[in-house]
């Protein structure tokens, strides 16, 4: 599994606009991956964080949990996210945090044995966080295909 620094410099590489959001891996373990976003650069016109600010880091929150996992496979792959979807209970009005738990062992199993065979799923759940109150929640289901 890939590191916090593995994953950000593959982010902000690959997917350029996690570079100009500023966000930042600050965890990325077996315990599940931890993103960082500042406000200035993902503010709307009410002072807040513009909901597809919050959506795109929810989403690349749960991406990185699942690059991370399959980064050093001996096969090339393939990720994308098939279906999502943001809920929004508070309005976001400072620098935040996207927090994806790592799914279960049987579950990641399950995962691993259905790209061995070419094509997996997985379904995340992404919390949005400023400070201690959680403001948004996503949930996604990624697919990853060997190549």
């Amino acid at each position: 599994m890939l590191d916090a620094a593995a994953v950000e410099a593959y982010l902000h590489d690959r997917i350029p606009l996690s570079r100009l959001m500023g966000v930042r891996v600050s965890a990325c373990d077996e315990l599940g991956v931890r993103l960082y976003a500042p406000l200035a650069p993902n503010i709307n016109h009410r002072g807040t964080v513009f909901g597809g600010s919050a959506s795109a880091v929810a989403m690349l929150c749960g991406w990185a949990l699942v690059h991370a996992r399959i980064a050093d496979l001996p096969f090339k792959t393939g990720l994308v996210i098939r279906r999502n979807q943001m809920q929004f209970d508070h309005p976001i009005d400072d620098d935040f945090e996207a927090w994806c738990q790592s799914p279960d062992e049987d579950s990641l199993a399950e995962f691993d044995a259905a790209l061995a065979a070419g094509k997996a799923r997985l379904e995340l759940a992404v919390e949005l966080y400023d400070g201690d109150r959680r403001c948004a929640t996503f949930r996604g289901v990624y697919v990853a295909m060997r190549n």
